[in-house]
């Protein structure tokens, strides 16, 4: 890393540590989302906008700069970082990728200043894996489109300001008639399911949205019929960001473990000083440093992409690596703390919680097994025939 870099990660290590800590607890508590107050904190302080244009508030810096700061607020919790994630590397990024220059100065600004958070909207009843079986419609009314369906599995849903829902915009089968727009939270005929009660991910709400006829201006489109492919080729960053924030649980368990195992006192003397407790150990932290040197790399190796973003492979790599080495690491860090780890005021169960559902959003990692495995092949594979 670069000194500027390791200045910036420092800077996100400290005030994570320093401000986020009691915060993450009350939050994973009362099952609540970073409150308003926090959020322009994180804006003044320019976590919001690591990586995207100066021209939009940003700080135009890379893609890695933005894991880096991730990470850290990872370490703490999944739910302090959820906003970080959904600014520098989630939906937002789509919005600036694709939207027009009116919808880009309306957004991004108030996401910098974190004053507004935008979610993506992409799951249907009968449409997650296969996402291209998407039955939300936009028709075109000529002035407008109206936006009609229904939702499912949105993180932020109800908090969040912004939604960019992928629906169908024409009659093309598949993912032909695919697209993307933007809706907002207090238009006319959007509304919010019950709160679901998931295993993790409490202070990060998750809920239906229904779309009822609802007016879509114009120049809300973001992609249009036929660009699903366009959408997903995006989804790069995305990948990496998801991994990132497994990462993030990871390294926080191998930390919390080690300071518990010099601690901790059995027959006389810490338990670090017993091989089975040096192994896990050692096992744990050979996955983390793995973990993170595959999304550096995928992030690193953007640069010399087309489009600036990781390729499929190397973020696939990445995910799905960090995906399944948080569970082994967290599950770890749980026995070697005993029943401390289990209790729930420890914090170790909670990143065990979390740390499962990963592997499921954004694509579980089953599918980014095929994914890099279409990559090393050349093809991709017809999952329907």
């Amino acid at each position: 890393m670069s000194e500027q870099q390791r200045e910036l990660q420092e800077a996100a290590r400290r005030f994570a540590r320093g401000e986020l800590v009691e915060l993450a607890r009350e939050l994973e508590a009362q099952d609540e989302p970073v409150p308003a107050d926090m959020m322009r904190r994180y804006g003044e302080l320019g976590f919001l906008g690591i990586n995207l244009p100066e021209q939009y508030g940003g700080l135009g810096l890379g893609h890695l700069e933005a894991l880096l700061v991730l990470e850290q607020f990872a370490c703490v919790s999944n739910a302090v970082a959820f906003p970080v994630f959904e600014a520098l590397v989630g939906p937002v990024r789509t919005v600036e990728r694709f939207g027009s220059e009116a919808l880009k100065a309306a957004v991004i600004p108030a996401v910098v200043a974190g004053e507004a958070t935008v979610a993506v909207s992409m799951s249907e009843a009968d449409a997650g894996t296969a996402l291209t079986d998407l039955a939300t419609r936009a028709y075109d009314e000529g002035g407008y489109y109206r936006l009609t369906g229904t939702k499912r599995w949105t993180s932020g849903a109800g908090h969040a300001r912004y939604y960019v829902v992928y629906c169908r915009l024409s009659d093309a089968p598949g993912a032909g008639g695919i697209g993307a727009v933007l809706a907002d939270r207090d238009w006319p005929g959007v509304s919010f399911g019950k709160r679901e009660a998931l295993m993790g991910f409490r202070g990060i709400p998750t809920r239906d949205i229904a779309f009822d006829d609802v007016r879509v201006p114009k120049d809300h489109l973001i992609v249009p019929a036929g660009g699903f492919g366009r959408l997903m080729s995006a989804f790069g960053l995305e990948r990496c960001g998801n991994a990132t924030q497994s990462l993030g649980l990871a390294a926080g368990a191998l930390e919390h473990a080690t300071a518990y195992v010099e601690e901790r006192r059995a027959f006389g003397k810490p338990i670090a000083d017993f091989q089975a407790v040096q192994l896990r150990l050692a096992e744990m932290a050979m996955q983390v440093e793995a973990a993170r040197l595959l999304i550096y790399r995928a992030a690193a190796n953007a640069a010399h992409q087309p489009d600036g973003l990781p390729s499929q492979l190397d973020s696939s790599l990445a995910k799905c690596f960090a995906n399944e080495i948080v569970r082994s690491v967290t599950a770890n860090g749980m026995q070697i703390m005993g029943g401390y780890g289990y209790h729930k005021d420890h914090g170790m169960e909670q990143r065990v919680r979390d740390g499962f559902a990963w592997g499921i959003a954004g694509g579980t990692t089953d599918v980014q097994k095929t994914n890099i495995a279409a990559a090393l092949i050349g093809r991709r594979f017809d999952q329907r025939r």
